[in-house]
């Protein structure tokens, strides 16, 4: 198999079906994501272990090739066909497997990505810590794109980011942009947070915070006078406080609670629900942070937190329930995607 000529086969399909992912195993038909369902490409031949090894060479540099069969997993970024992708590498029943996510050139803008203009008001601010969570693969690195670029287009800020591997490629407009990637620009994550403390940064992107080195920093130039963006794989707004407090060793989770009422802005979470019409669209929770909520996270109430957000729509809070009855009601998606994405049912049922 001529392994260069098939990937730009199968990336070709990709994007003409307007898929979002590309899957590659071992006794199976490669196979695409398409408004979040596989589909198999039924016409390729079904891939064989030489097969997934051969297009794991192709998207890997010698190193991350080397690193690939050491460790048996590795992130890396790669570009063909004039589209760019976030893929990883991973040995699944002793053959190699590949996973690649489409990463779009163009960086939509908030309105474009049916979102709720008041998360431009978190890119406005001089300092704080915004971070915007969900499960895997439900748009939160498209969010941060567009609220970085929304910067990029309206102030003189120097961004650095610090990604693993680097997804959206940004031109400098306004902004003096530095993108690092782990392992290629940086040895690790805590090492770049350290070092960004003395490359005189406005506005710090944090691809994802891993540890409680990386949160800690992350929290600390937040709180220094910084404006910090980044994701986490939680659920909600209370959650995400309670992982990023119980990361930390009992001794040091008074101080990181203290550090965290006090910096943090506002926490974004969001699904991407089936569209009844096709295609995907965004379902979302915010929390801002005011002093209920700084007093909520000082004093362990964090699970009265969802109270505060069903309340605080005069505050510009957005519960997720009633952002998930409002699609319901504009005939964007079924009721049973909606009890399908909520976290609370029994509150959704009262508001359908």
């Amino acid at each position: 198999m001529d392994y260069a000529s098939t990937l730009k086969k199968y990336i070709n399909v990709l994007v003409h079906e307007g898929a979002s992912d590309l899957h590659m195993s071992a006794g199976v038909h490669p196979t695409v994501r398409v408004s979040g369902a596989l589909a198999p490409m039924l016409k390729e031949p079904i891939l064989t272990p030489t097969d997934t090894d051969g297009f794991v060479k192709e998207l890997l540099s010698a190193d991350a090739y080397k690193r690939f069969k050491t460790e048996q997993e590795v992130d890396f970024a790669f570009e063909g066909e004039g589209v760019r992708f976030r893929g990883n590498a991973f040995v699944q029943k002793g053959s190699a497997a590949i996973a690649l996510r489409l990463i779009p050139k163009k960086i939509r803008t908030i309105q474009e990505l049916n979102l709720p203009d008041i998360l431009l008001s978190f890119s406005r601010k001089s300092q704080g810590f915004f971070i915007v969570v969900g499960p895997v693969g439900q748009g939160k690195t498209t969010t941060l794109a567009s609220l970085i670029e929304s910067i990029n287009q309206e102030r003189l800020e120097h961004i650095v980011t610090i990604e693993d591997p680097i997804e959206y490629v940004f031109e400098p407009k306004q902004s003096l942009i530095d993108q690092r990637e782990v392992r290629i620009d940086t040895k690790d994550f805590p090492t770049a947070l350290q070092s960004a403390f003395r490359q005189d940064i406005d506005v710090l992107l944090v691809g994802e915070m891993r540890g409680p080195e990386t949160m800690s920093a992350a929290v600390t130039a937040a709180e220094t006078g910084h404006l910090v963006f980044s994701t986490l794989h939680t659920n909600d707004a209370s959650q995400t406080i309670d992982r990023i407090i119980d990361i930390f060793p009992s001794t040091q989770q008074d101080q990181i609670r203290l550090q965290l009422a006090s910096s943090l802005a506002g926490i974004f979470s969001q699904r991407l629900v089936p569209r009844i019409s096709g295609g995907l669209v965004p379902a979302y929770e915010l929390l801002i942070n005011n002093k209920a909520v700084a007093n909520l996270i000082r004093e362990k109430r964090t699970h009265e937190i969802n109270t505060v957000i069903e309340t605080g729509s005069t505050e510009g809070m957005i519960d997720m329930n009633r952002s998930l009855a409002e699609l319901v009601s504009r005939g964007e998606i079924s009721v049973e995607s909606a009890y399908q994405y909520s976290l609370n049912p029994n509150v959704l049922n009262k508001l359908l």
